[in-house]
């Protein structure tokens, strides 16, 4: 059947009166905005760090240093703003105004200069660190790398949806610490479970190769949590929010259900708990996992050669993403393609990428839609089958 399905291009028709140009005070008036809520946020976790930065992330970081990348945001925030005002009549305009606006307000509660002390550490707090870290590194990579080696090249950064999922961005990672705080509650279950003599056993091996394992028994555990949010009827409208997303880029992964955002997190750290790898070790499987992520989500054409047969790369997840029939419920994989090509749920059709994406039934198209989406679906099931 896979062999006589017609392969199709896909067709990104460009909006251009959203379409970024230079010149028009489009991407100064958003820059500065985007800069200068950042640069208010930077500001107010600086002044209340128990409340808005999280423990774990403080350890990484030296928020002394970080204040000299606060003072430059600020200063481009004003200038870009500036700018704006000078180029632009419309209401591009009123948006480098109210970049400026923001701006002021952070320099008003103290700026790039609040003093950096001792922080007290809070169970549960937002982790506001976390948001402006995560999206700056993630503007400056993958959008850089996006506008570079795009796979749709018509595709605007600002495509339709992008306010949805910049939601979910903001969501599930000011949400950091419940999720963690879910996640260790959910595997210290499991404490009995451990055995000392593995965990040695396992931090005596190279950190290469407890990379490599923490990968391995992570992916599987993966791989079967995202099987059953796919073929078990109950669950899938919970995931299904995650697919409702017809446009793929470095933003598309974070669309998810906050129940599957926790469950996810609690899931893949049972195995983490029980091999108890060295911290560095797992650091370095953090960074991967994390940035992998996003990359995989990516509109992005940059081959990967050999790579593509061992890595999930963008071309194997879109496939995941598509609602053609030949791709639906495969590559379920979240790190390696070794289940999928294990298990015979892989698909990866030479050269051909999806035409289409999202879900076979649309979803509701707001976040609240989305939020109660999984109950009305399997209400209208249970009625369905009851009859």
């Amino acid at each position: 059947m896979e062999e006589q399905y017609e392969y199709r291009e896909r067709n990104v028709e460009k909006d251009t009166s959203k379409e970024f140009r230079f010149g028009e005070g489009r991407i100064s008036g958003i820059a500065s905005l985007m800069l200068g809520v950042l640069s208010l946020l930077a500001v107010l976790a600086y002044l209340y760090p128990s409340y808005l930065t999280t423990t774990e992330l403080r350890k990484v970081y030296d928020a002394e240093q970080l204040q000299v990348v606060l003072k430059y945001g600020m200063y481009f925030s004003l200038l870009l703003g500036g700018l704006t005002f000078l180029l632009n009549k419309g209401r591009y305009k009123a948006v480098g105004v109210c970049g400026i606006g923001l701006t002021l307000v952070a320099f008003a509660l103290g700026g790039y200069s609040v003093p950096v002390g001792p922080v007290e550490p809070k169970a549960l707090s937002l982790g506001v660190d976390w948001l402006i870290l995560a999206f700056l590194g993630s503007v400056i990579v993958f959008v850089t790398l996006e506008k570079l080696f795009p796979r749709y090249r018509d595709q605007l950064i600002m495509r339709p949806e992008w306010g949805t999922d910049m939601f979910y961005f903001c969501f599930n990672h000011l949400a950091i610490s419940a999720i963690l705080l879910f996640a260790n509650y959910h595997t210290s279950h499991f404490s009995w479970a451990v055995s000392s003599s593995i965990q040695e056993m396992i931090r005596s091996i190279p950190i290469w190769g407890q990379v490599v394992l923490i990968v391995l028994c992570a992916d599987f555990v993966l791989y079967w949590e995202h099987r059953l949010y796919h073929e078990v009827n109950a669950l899938w409208p919970i995931h299904a929010v995650h697919h409702s997303v017809e446009h793929m880029d470095w933003l598309a992964g974070s669309r998810g259900h906050f129940v599957q955002v926790f469950s996810e997190r609690a899931m893949v750290m049972i195995p983490l708990y029980l091999l108890g790898p060295d911290q560095v070790a797992l650091n370095i499987y953090v960074t991967f996992a994390a940035l992998q992520a996003i990359l995989i989500h990516s509109n992005l054409s940059i081959p990967f050669g050999p790579l593509k047969f061992v890595l999930v790369t963008p071309q194997f997840h879109h496939w995941h993403h598509s609602s053609e029939k030949p791709a639906i419920d495969t590559n379920y994989s979240a790190h390696t393609v070794l289940f999928d090509a294990m298990f015979n749920t892989m698909h990866m059709p030479g050269k051909h990428w999806p035409a289409e994406f999202g879900t076979t039934v649309r979803l509701p198209r707001s976040v609240i839609g989305h939020l109660f989406y999984p109950i009305t679906a399997n209400l209208k099931r249970f009625k369905i089958n009851k009859r």
